[in-house]
């Protein structure tokens, strides 16, 4: 049994775990003279899209054979029990062998298996547009093509989860239903559609939005564009990126508002995330300088952005730092609501007959310290 602060109500709990579900949350009267010792209680966080952690990146070829299980290791320190490694744009072959890597891993690990609740192809069916494409490389940009995303699906072992695509290629509406009906979820992202192409794409079974606000044109017309036509259709979530880098806070405070239970976070973290500030060589971005306060930027523009060197904690530290959100919200914004999206039994949170996911932590002003993580209910994390 855990004693614990509950993260939503501030109240003392007693937490019973049981072959790996929450068996019962009881309160603990107010008199009990310890509270302040103790720790804040919460749902295990579900990252959505990651690229790497802790200098372990997942477009890795050949893959290290133990690459998974060190990265869901070391995400347990950071609370995520459950994450999606992102495959993004490279070529038919590479993305092949990639998702193949993560299947045999998930496979032959337990700990991978653990720790990876999906996989999220980011690409390659996005625009080819400067600015909407980001880093992406443009050589591989290709229209949605449903019989190679068969074959790459049937390489992952039927564990892509998240596709993210720009519905301005012809077809787009037909790839989209398939995909739906197949149960993987689609995202709209990296795109230059127009807004009857972001409605059709909802209509035919779109669900959320990558980055919104992230991989877009550097100038958009006033209105209509991308970006406001998907914070007005009712059935797509917004993932957003809110390291304090990749969208101002007015920007955050609007998602939040306009999408409010849809509106949930992501990291998008790069490999270098987690490693010390310094200039790096990646294969995506050339030469880049992760600076002492986690931005990630080109080395020879400091104004561009090479990815997101921060992890969903960060992201729940800004966004209750600023004043944007109470910490409650901000945490089901990278538990809860991804974990409902994706249908996962984590989607039941703290309560009881839910998975034993959960994260101790304590506060320091806006910031947040891990102290232990549980996955089934077997501590997986002590900072001890």
């Amino acid at each position: 049994m855990i004693r614990a602060i509950h993260y939503a109500t501030g109240g003392q709990i007693a937490i019973s775990m049981e072959q790996g579900i929450i068996t019962g949350i009881e309160a603990v009267p107010e008199a009990a003279p310890d509270k302040d010792a103790l720790p804040i209680a919460a749902p295990g966080l579900v990252d959505l899209q990651i690229n790497g952690y802790a200098g372990l990146d997942f477009n890795q070829l050949p893959m290290p054979e133990s690459l998974l299980s060190d990265a869901v290791t070391r995400l347990w320190s950071q609370g995520v029990t459950a994450c999606y490694p992102t495959v993004i744009t490279n070529r038919a072959d590479v993305i092949h062998k990639l998702l193949g890597q993560i299947a045999r891993a998930c496979d032959e690990d337990p700990i991978a298996a653990r720790g990876i609740a999906g996989i999220h192809l980011e690409g390659p069916f996005i625009s080819p547009q400067d600015g909407a494409r980001g880093a992406h490389a443009l050589e591989y940009v290709m229209a949605p093509d449903w019989e190679l995303f068969c074959r790459w699906q049937e390489a992952a072992g039927g564990r892509i989860g998240i596709v993210t695509i720009s519905p301005e290629w012809p077809g787009s509406a037909s790839f989209i239903r398939s995909c739906a009906d197949s149960g993987v979820t689609v995202s709209i992202g990296h795109t230059s559609a127009t807004p009857d192409q972001i409605r059709e794409a909802a209509q035919a079974g779109a669900r959320m939005s990558t980055h919104l606000g992230n991989g877009a044109h550097l100038m958009l017309p006033r209105h209509p564009n991308y970006i406001w036509e998907q914070l007005a259709q009712d059935m797509l979530s917004s993932c957003v990126i809110a390291d304090g880098f990749h969208l101002p806070d007015q920007v955050l405070k609007v998602v939040i508002k306009v999408k409010g239970k849809q509106a949930m976070l992501v990291s998008d973290a790069v490999s270098l995330s987690g490693l010390e500030a310094g200039t790096y060589t990646t294969h995506i971005g050339g030469q880049v300088v992760l600076t002492p306060e986690g931005r990630l930027h080109l080395a020879e523009n400091e104004k561009i952005l090479a990815g997101s060197a921060q992890m969903l904690l960060a992201g729940i530290e800004h966004l209750t730092g600023r004043g944007l959100a109470e910490l409650a919200e901000a945490w089901d914004m990278a538990s809860v609501r991804p974990a409902t999206v994706m249908k996962l039994p984590s989607a039941g949170g703290l309560e009881a007959g839910a998975p034993a996911d959960l994260v101790l932590f304590r506060r320091e002003g806006s910031r947040i310290r891990i102290e232990q993580t549980y996955k089934g209910g077997e501590r997986v994390y002590s900072k001890s």
